[in-house]
């Protein structure tokens, strides 16, 4: 979420090998997101191969924002 957050968009590929996550594990967190309205999922092909990427929702930055202030609170 941080990455989306910043206003990012990422498509499924980069998030995996910035996370190290293995596909199965980040699909499950990207739904995850997606049913709570956090991010917004565009699913295209470039050229013959499919493509998704993923999007922060200001829902999303909004839930992202209050919970990074509240590690940040906690922290002091």
């Amino acid at each position: 979420m941080a990455i989306l957050a910043s206003g990012y968009r990422a498509d499924f590929t980069f998030l995996k090998t910035s996370l190290n996550l293995s596909d199965g594990n980040l699909a499950s967190h990207l739904r995850t997101l997606e049913e709570a309205g956090y991010i917004e999922v565009t699913k295209q092909f470039i050229g013959r191969r499919p493509n998704t990427m993923y999007k922060a929702t200001d829902r999303g930055r909004a839930a992202y924002e209050s919970y990074r202030k509240t590690i940040l609170g906690l922290l002091k």
